[in-house]
C-alpha cells in the first residue's frame, strides 16, 4: 500500500513562522467545502452550524480515506488535512465580533481523490449517518488562492486582530494591499485546546 507524504511545497504552506509574516504563492488544491453564516453571539467553538459542518467534513474526509485504502488496484493511505475557514469580513470590520459573517469551511483532499469518488463517499455516509444535515451542502471544488501572506497565530482566536494588524503592516511596507477572503487554518481544536496554546495559521491574499 502506498503511503502519501506531504510535499515540501504543502509543508511550507501549513507550517509558517510565528515570528514573522511570510509571503507565499498558494497553488490550486481540491477541497470539500460547505458554506454558512455565523449566528449572532456565537463563535467558532459554540456555533451549531459550524459544528454540523465540521461533522460533515470530518465524516466525508475519513470516508474518502477509507475508500482510498481499500482500493483494489491502487490502495493509498494518507493523513487527512486540518479544518480551514474562509471568512467574508464586512467592510470596516475589526475582527473582534464575527456575528453574521459568512464562512466557507473546507478540508483539502489529495490529488487522486476525484469528484466522482467524493459523490460516492457522500452517498455512503448519508446511509450510515443521515442525521448530519450539512452533508447535502458539501461540494467538491478546486480552489487557488495565489499570492498571499501568512503567519502562525499562537493564542486564542480572540487575539487574532493583533496578528491581522501585523499582516496589514507587512503588506503596506511591501507595496501590497489585502485582497480577497480572510483564511484561517485550524491546527488546534478551539473546543478542546486551552486558548493560550491554540495554533491557527492566518492567511490573506494580497494584490499590488
Amino acid at each position: 500500500m502506498t503511503k502519501l507524504k506531504l510535499t515540501d511545497k504543502i509543508s511550507k504552506l501549513y507550517a509558517p513562522s510565528a515570528r514573522r509574516v511570510d509571503l507565499v504563492d498558494v497553488p490550486a488544491f481540491n477541497f470539500i467545502m460547505i458554506d454558512g453564516q455565523l449566528e449572532e453571539g456565537e463563535n467558532l467553538a459554540t456555533s451549531a452550524s459550524i459544528q454540523n459542518a465540521l461533522n460533515a467534513l470530518n465524516g466525508i474526509s475519513f470516508t474518502l480515506k477509507f475508500i482510498s485504502k481499500l482500493d483494489r488496484k491502487n490502495p493509498i493511505d494518507y493523513n487527512t488535512m486540518p479544518l480551514e475557514g474562509l471568512w467574508h469580513p464586512p467592510e470596516g470590520s475589526d475582527f473582534k465580533d464575527r456575528s453574521g459573517w459568512k464562512w466557507t469551511l473546507m478540508m483539502m483532499q489529495p490529488e487522486h481523490i476525484t469528484a466522482e469518488v467524493f459523490q460516492n463517499a457522500v452517498s455512503s455516509l448519508r446511509k450510515k449517518r443521515s442525521g448530519i444535515s450539512a452533508l447535502k451542502l458539501a461540494r467538491f471544488e478546486t480552489f487557488r488562492e495565489g499570492l498571499a501572506i501568512q503567519i502562525m497565530h499562537v493564542s486564542s482566536l480572540e487575539l487574532v486582530p493583533m496578528s491581522i494588524e501585523r499582516m496589514k503592516d507587512f503588506a503596506r511596507t511591501k507595496g501590497y494591499r489585502l485582497h480577497g477572503l480572510f483564511h484561517e487554518i485550524y491546527l488546534s481544536d478551539p473546543r478542546l485546546t486551552k486558548p493560550e496554546k491554540q495554533r491557527t495559521i492566518l492567511r490573506y491574499p494580497i494584490a499590488k
